[in-house]
């Protein structure tokens, strides 16, 4: 099954508030402590995101950087729309308005690899030259719904279906925020507590987005992979947690995706990660279950601007977690 034709894609964009990375520290420095008992943010050189224990398809997250949501959680529930199937190259190229990125983030699989609905860990480069260095993963369930299995991606494969929220960049090494926090003390999971702090620093009049990378380092994880496409509409979030499927995911995980602010009359979805490892498992992060041993390190960078591409025209709000 082709992807959709960029061109016929309604693509609109928006200019973030870019505060700067000494400003991040301070603000998410007095936030975090309220949710952590251990925090520890620095702004770094980014360490070589090629190597262990990162496994990216790129060095580091400087250049253009630009937070791109594709679709939505309306082409999914009630009903699947099979035919939202996009490319991620043309699209990534089109809104960064060059020939080479760097992508990472979250969304839906490419379901037709596969013959089944699945979660995305999408993580590729594109050169100039049109060569694709592809660590995307994509995590689906087993039969019997009692197992997650994680596979490569191929770089031939550069599809994602339905929904998606990616950090495209130059790829290039620069300066990033390394966030480090242990032992939580707090309700709200690692991106949620630095997503509501910047909320509460800048409110709804400066939008402010993050994309890049986390680890989670110790602990383990509650995370979801998605059943195969419902036959019957799920209407519910009743109806949504008994069509996912959970698990309890060890560390070490590293896990991709953005965070925004608000919506920014986009209808946007504010924060959306998954994770992959070497150990077999993956899928859409929702928080950790061992609170008092667990540790996070995150390396993140802002986004100048967001791009919305294909935006339903007719939406709802359950989903979204």
């Amino acid at each position: 099954m082709a992807s959709i034709d960029t061109t016929i894609l309604d693509f609109e964009e928006k200019t973030l508030h870019t505060p700067s990375l000494d400003e991040l520290k301070t603000v998410l420095s007095k936030g975090l402590v309220n949710n952590f008992t251990e925090v520890d943010i620095n702004i770094v050189d980014c360490p070589n995101l090629t190597q262990a224990p990162f496994h990216l398809a790129s060095e580091g997250l400087c250049g253009r950087e630009t937070l791109i949501e594709i679709g939505g959680p309306p082409f999914l529930l009630p009903t699947v729309d099979i035919t939202k199937l996009y490319d991620l190259v043309s699209i990534c190229q089109k809104s960064l308005n060059a020939e080479h990125f760097f992508a990472l983030g979250a969304g839906a699989g490419p379901w037709p690899l596969v013959n089944t609905n699945c979660e995305g860990i999408f993580n590729l480069k594109n050169h100039a030259n049109g060569h694709i260095v592809s660590e995307s993963h994509l995590a689906k369930i087993t039969k019997d719904r009692k197992k997650c299995i994680l596979e490569k991606i191929p770089n031939t494969d550069t599809r994602c279906a339905l929904l998606a929220n990616i950090f495209a960049c130059d790829g290039k090494a620069g300066k990033v925020l390394k966030v480090h926090c242990k032992k939580r003390i707090g309700n709200d999971d690692f991106i949620a507590s630095i997503r509501n702090t910047l909320q509460k620093h800048y409110g709804d009049d400066q939008t402010v987005g993050l994309g890049g990378v986390f680890l989670l380092k110790n602990g383990s994880a509650k995370q979801h992979v998605m059943s195969p496409f419902s036959e019957e509409p799920i209407n519910t979030e009743e109806e949504l947690n008994s069509w996912l499927n959970f698990f309890n995911m060890p560390a070490e995980l590293i896990a991709l995706g953005t965070l925004i602010t608000n919506e920014y009359d986009l209808d946007l979805r504010l924060q959306h990660f998954h994770s992959f490892s070497k150990h077999g498992v993956g899928g859409h992060y929702h928080n950790d279950v061992t609170p008092d041993i667990v540790e996070y390190e995150g390396y993140f960078m802002v986004g100048r601007k967001i791009v919305r591409v294909d935006k339903p025209k007719v939406t709802h709000k359950f989903g979204r977690d």
